[in-house]
This record gives structure tokens, sequence and C-alpha cells, in this order.
């Protein structure tokens, strides 16, 4: 069986990780607008730059819970038949075990010089100007997709989906382009595991309601029994 699943910001909630509808839809206190668009970093590069250094920062206060935990045992029966997307740009899948994970929106935990186009494992602050390990320069900005932004590696994302049997949407809201179109996009069953129903629940075959702590391993428990 070829599973394409799909996390979003609920499955990193329940490891404490805050959200960008948290709080009434600030993040961390902030407009999404003015830190997660490239004319906000054009504007204010300082800001976005300790922005997303603080966020980086948190990733070390956290730890993977028991739906990342689920589905790397579930990689580990289906191997390449599982492909996890994310949404997230934290680091908790692959620190629980995950190997085949695709970030569409980037990852905190890389850096992008705009110089030389190089992407570089990184763990530190950005906002002091480091130097670009390849090139020298000081263009090094968050590997993260914003708003306006075209999602990494969307001919990899559709050719899953029209050749997997299952799409699992989990902790999504429903309400993001274009991941909210993948199960429309999906050529199999689709279900979706989340908190709430997400603005596009009525388009899953099936749709489950809870915590994703509880619903990724009964879900896995169920397909490895």
């Amino acid at each position: 069986m070829r599973i394409v699943v799909l996390t979003g910001a609920g499955i990193s909630a329940e490891s404490g990780l805050t959200t960008f509808r948290d709080s009434g839809g600030l993040w961390e206190g902030h407009d999404p607008m003015q830190v997660a668009t490239p004319e906000a970093y054009a504007d204010d590069p300082g800001l976005v730059q300790r922005f997303y250094d603080a966020r980086r920062a948190a990733l070390t206060q956290v730890e993977p819970n028991a739906a990342h935990h689920a589905l790397v045992r579930l990689e580990a029966a289906l191997g390449d038949d599982l492909l996890v997307v994310t949404q997230n740009v934290d680091d908790l899948h692959e620190r629980a075990g995950s190997r085949r994970v695709h970030h569409i929106h980037g990852r905190l935990r890389s850096a992008w010089c705009t110089r030389c186009d190089e992407r570089h494992d990184w763990h530190g602050p950005l906002a002091d100007g480091p130097a670009c390990p390849a090139c020298g320069g000081s263009e090094l900005r968050p590997d993260i997709v914003w708003f306006g932004e075209i999602p990494y590696g969307m001919d990899l994302v559709e050719e899953a989906l029209e050749e997997c049997d299952l799409f699992v949407s989990i902790g999504t809201s429903g309400v993001v382009y274009p991941a909210a179109a993948f199960v429309h996009w999906a050529r199999g069953a689709t279900l979706e595991l989340n908190l709430e129903p997400s603005a596009g629940a009525g388009d899953f075959a099936e749709s489950r309601r809870g915590p994703a702590t509880r619903l990724v391993p009964d879900w896995v428990n169920e397909l490895l029994a």
C-alpha cells in the first residue's frame, strides 16, 4: 500500500510549538504578514531574522510526540511506500526517526544564501549576519517558504498523490494552499485525523476527531494489525 501523509501545525502543537493560528491568528505576538513575506524581510530584515532565530531556538525545548513516533513505525513497515509531506518547518519528524519527509514550506534548521543559492544545515542565529559557508557572503536568510513564494518540490508531491492508495491529512487547518487541495489531487482513499474539522473536512471520505497523539497511533496500529 502506498500512503501519502500530510502533517500540519496540529501535530507539532502537541509537542508544545505554537502555530500561526494561536492567539487570534498571531504567531508569538506577530502578525504573520510582518514576519512571513518577502516584503516584510525587505522592509525589516532584522526583525524577521530575530523572529526566526527565536523559533529555531525554541526547537531545543520540544521533543517529538507519540504521533511522530507512530509514523516512524509505519515507515518501518512500508519503507519507500510511505511519504510524509509536511507543512511544518520544525524537525520533529526527523528527530523521531522518519527518513522520507518532504518539507513543502522549508525548514527552520536550514539557511539559504540568496547570493550563491546554496542551502546549509543551520542551528544558530542568523540575525548577526554570519558568513555563508560556501561563498563567504552575508546574504543568509531563513530557508522558509513565505506567503507569496512557491512551496518546495510540488512535482514530487503531485506524483506521489496521483500514485497513492491512501492520503491521510493530520493536524491541518485546510485553509493554506496548495496543501488544502491535496485531498482533491489524491487518486486513492482519503482520511482526515484532526482535533477539529478542517475547512475541507467534507472532502475526505472519512474523518476522525481527537488529538494527534491518540488518533495517529491508533490508526497506525489498525494498519499494522
